[in-house]
């Protein structure tokens, strides 16, 4: 269960760049995703084993690919925005809610992103299918989107530097991203975008069921606690009046 927000980490800084040193699970992703760029520099076929293929995984059983394909990257420009994505919105966050839960937040958003490519490319038709269906995917984009989500739903005054130009509220920023991606993923770069859109529905969903079984966790204790009041009240006790509480 995420920590509730930390009342020191409102909207008081809102232009100061980055949010601090690597948190741990942020700087174990960085190095994951390193590392096998450079792995995938020396040996370009990896792309093709740990990269995302629908058909691979579909037909050939590829499991690991929905998975492995939020550490490979396509070129400097996409790691090193992606990461320093990651850091400057995850840190915060990882800090609020702890290494573990965060680190199966990023997960659980890169596979979400994942399984819409798959699904669109088993449902689309012909052409428009194909180019989800055969065509290798990488990157963190779509775990870092439902990051990003989540940065904006615990702050959505907070301010963000777009593209380190002008400032815009991190719910806006969010909006703006996700027409973005729509736009992309109904022309003819939609893998890219179709990705997003998976990585910030599934954030969305896996953060609202969170709350919801929060939430029915305290309906349920306050149910049972006026329940215990209501006996308290009306029980008898023989031998006189007995002013110490019972525990039932």
């Amino acid at each position: 269960m995420p920590p509730r927000r930390s009342p020191y980490s409102g909207s008081n800084f809102a232009y100061s760049f980055g949010p601090g040193p690597l948190t741990p699970a942020i700087k174990a992703i960085v190095i994951a995703c390193v590392v096998l760029f450079f792995a995938e520099a020396l040996r370009p076929e990896l792309r093709l084993y740990l990269g995302l293929i629908p058909r691979n995984v579909i037909e050939q059983l590829a499991i690991w690919q929905p998975f492995t394909y939020m550490f490979m990257h396509g070129g400097v420009g996409h790691i090193l925005f992606n990461m320093l994505s990651l850091w400057m919105f995850g840190t915060e966050l990882e800090r609020m809610w702890g290494t573990s839960f965060f680190a199966r937040f990023y997960v659980v958003c890169g596979l979400g992103a994942a399984l819409a490519q798959i699904a669109l490319g088993v449902m689309l038709p012909g052409d428009l299918g194909a180019s989800f269906y055969l065509v290798p995917v990488v990157g963190a984009s779509g775990a870092i989107y439902g990051v990003m989500l989540a940065y904006a739903l615990y702050f959505p005054t907070r301010e963000i530097l777009m593209s380190f130009l002008f400032p815009v509220q991190a719910k806006y920023m969010v909006m703006i991203l996700g027409l973005i991606s729509l736009y992309m993923a109904i022309t003819v770069s939609g893998v890219a975008g179709a990705a997003h859109l998976g990585g910030l529905a599934t954030g969305w969903l896996y953060l609202r069921g969170r709350r919801m079984r929060l939430a029915a966790e305290i309906q349920y204790q306050f149910a049972r606690w006026r329940i215990n009041r209501a006996r308290r009240r009306f029980d008898v006790h023989p031998g006189g009046r007995d002013d110490k509480p019972r525990y039932h």
